[in-house]
């Protein structure tokens, strides 16, 4: 197992790597830049701005080079210096501007895995043992009713309803007066009276997906003889289903963690600019609009650096779920 570990660790440098290759290069796939983006804006201001001014714009942001030298001066201030390159749109470092909004990001995605996986789990298994009974088809129409709504309209109503009825508006992780207020129990507080309705509007989607897997992988598993072979033994139908039957079950669902870590920064983006949430969604979705390739390229590194996390640590809870699985 150490061994498969350290080989798992050595293979994501070039894994890496070649995800940086790809992000860059498909930001430069969309024809013109954002220095001509800027452009079209100022014109249609009514500005009058010169070739000779656009020219050296193109050769201070390095935009004069070709792709490859670009990607190397890239690359190689991430490296050496862990400098992502500077913003053109906001003027500032990409560094900085994913340091303000990825603990956020990271809070409502870690609590937004454990509200799926703590509601889907034992509704999963319930739905299962209570086959076509009302409950049954009672979480079976929620989870088709959560699938099928859109989480950013979900927002809007969650949003209505706490101001309508509950006198308190949702918008954003903050207060009005504890925005830029430092930290304390009191800030802690209200980020938290204002974090339910994100990982609930966020996670209603992924949640009636894995409770629909959990429930499947369930029923196969109820009807095949090694339960009616620990039934056979006496065995408690409680143990028989919760060490037996799930224990296998729930392999597919940790096997989810590859792909939800990355859909719930990347998938959320609409829902955070309804909820206005500083988060790197809508500042992935800005710097797309505006070829801010700096930004984007980060934002898609590092979404891809978390599929690779995600599978790594899907194989390790794999492995620690089910005495089956070997790795050499």
């Amino acid at each position: 197992m150490t061994g498969y570990i350290l080989r798992r660790l050595l293979l994501l440098i070039p894994t890496i790597i070649i995800i940086s290759l790809i992000a860059f290069f498909i930001m430069e796939l969309p024809p013109g830049d954002f220095l001509s983006s800027y452009l079209v804006q100022l014109q249609a201001e009514g500005a009058d701005v010169s070739q000779e001014l656009m020219e050296g714009l193109r050769a201070r942001y390095g935009l004069d080079q070709p792709t490859y030298v670009r990607y190397y001066r890239w690359m190689r201030g991430i490296i050496t210096r862990g400098d992502f390159g500077r913003s053109w749109n906001f003027n500032r470092p990409v560094l900085d501007l994913l340091r303000e909004r990825f603990p956020f990001t990271l809070l409502i995605t870690v609590s937004t895995l454990i509200f799926q996986y703590a509601v889907s789990i034992p509704i999963g298994i319930y739905t299962a043992v209570r086959k076509n009974s009302v409950s049954d088809y009672f979480f079976t129409f929620a989870g088709f009713l959560g699938l099928s709504i859109p989480n950013f309209l979900f927002a809007l109503v969650l949003m209505f309803i706490s101001f309508e009825y509950l006198g308190t508006s949702m918008g954003g992780l903050f207060s009005e007066g504890y925005r830029t207020a430092p930290w304390s129990i009191h800030k802690v507080l209200d980020l938290l009276r204002h974090l339910w309705v994100p990982v609930v509007v966020v996670g209603t989607a992924g949640t009636a997906s894995l409770i629909r897997i959990m429930r499947g992988v369930m029923l196969d598993e109820l009807g095949k003889d090694y339960m009616q072979t620990a039934r056979a033994k006496g065995l408690a139908e409680r143990v028989v289903i919760i060490k037996h039957g799930v224990r296998i079950a729930i392999n597919p669902i940790i096997s989810t963690i590859i792909w939800m870590l990355p859909r719930i920064i990347s998938g959320g983006a609409i829902t955070a600019i309804v909820l206005n949430l500083p988060t790197i969604g809508p500042l992935l979705l800005t710097s797309l609009l505006s070829q801010d390739m700096f930004i984007a390229g980060s934002v898609i590194l590092l979404l891809g650096t978390l599929t690779i996390l995600g599978s790594f640590i899907s194989d390790l809870l794999l492995a620690w779920s089910d005495p089956r699985i070997q790795y050499e």
